[in-house]
């Protein structure tokens, strides 16, 4: 009998139009792999498909943020005993918190860039703040709500952009130097990647727009230094308790010390994203890539 996959995309999040997109990719490839396919697109109401994710043998969840990557979903279909891949809800919870998965990579002695997290409700204290600084939502991915702000006279309204998309922000160190990410599939870490946006900070912009952003993988590193941040991120993903795929992003600074900033346990999966990208440089092509998050799911 075929393994039939429901593949879930959407949601209500600010990164809906990027898990249509990934849905949409991720779909084609179990159609290739010869999978009976469903595709679930929801907005707010998953309840109302919950008829066919408890009929099927694996959910194949293609969300960004929000309820789809912060584990409320994740939590609903273990406690409905429905197989799902990528990271459970305790790890998806975990890293989703920025602030709580730096608090735990700083406890083992991984270097995170110093931070103080800020609520809404709180007063804010200025005179701890550094310049040039990065001010963002704690809970958010894509870089959205994100502002580098190098003058203090930029940082209220940077403050209020945060706060437009959570409770909760954080006001981070800014670490002169290099974007890296490094993805990781089925405890194969994949080949580094630099990123090398075209104006200064990697935002949503640069990340899909084509032709805004360069690329290089594998990254141009020494084996000593990429061996150390492969190291890292294997650390890292084990620590927070992540499972099938995920991507890990890093600052690397001047004096090649890199920085964790933080896990995506739902990386984006359309043909042009990280992981795939990552994947291709390690001769994988994307249906494999796929193939792989499927097999750990399954086993």
């Amino acid at each position: 009998m075929n393994t039939t996959i429901a593949v879930i995309m959407g949601g209500l999040s600010s990164e809906r139009e990027i898990s249509l997109q990934s849905g949409k990719a991720m779909q084609l490839a179990c159609e290739h792999l010869g999978y009976e396919t469903i595709s679930v697109v929801f907005e707010k109401d998953i309840i109302q498909h919950l008829d066919t994710l408890l009929n099927v043998d694996l959910v194949l969840i293609a969300l960004h943020g929000g309820m789809g990557e912060n584990g409320r979903i994740q939590g609903m279909f273990e406690s409905l005993g429905i197989r799902y891949t990528g990271s459970d809800a305790l790890s998806s919870a975990i890293c989703m918190d920025k602030h709580i998965s730096k608090l735990l990579a700083e406890d083992v002695g991984i270097l995170t860039p110093g931070w103080m997290r800020i609520k809404k409700s709180e007063p804010k204290n200025r005179s701890q703040i550094k310049f040039p600084c990065v001010v963002k939502p704690n809970s958010e991915g894509s870089t959205i709500g994100l502002t580098i702000v190098e003058h203090e006279n930029q940082l209220k309204e940077a403050i209020n952009t945060a706060f437009d998309y959570d409770n909760e922000i954080l006001i981070e160190d800014y670490i002169t130097g290099k974007d890296l990410t490094v993805s990781i599939v089925e405890d194969n870490i994949l080949p580094i990647i630099e990123i090398k946006p075209s104006h200064g900070l990697y935002d949503y912009e640069c990340k899909y727009t084509k032709g805004m952003t360069e690329y290089i993988c594998p990254a141009e590193l020494d084996n000593k230094l990429s061996d150390e941040i492969k190291e890292t991120t294997l650390e890292i993903y084990n620590l927070l308790k992540c499972r099938h795929y995920g991507r890990v992003d890093f600052r690397l600074d001047e004096n090649n010390q890199h920085w964790f900033l933080e896990v995506n346990t739902l990386p984006g999966m359309t043909e042009t994203s990280l992981v795939p990208k990552a994947a291709k440089a390690d001769n994988m092509t994307y249906d494999q890539l796929v193939q792989k998050i499927i097999n750990q799911a399954l086993k």
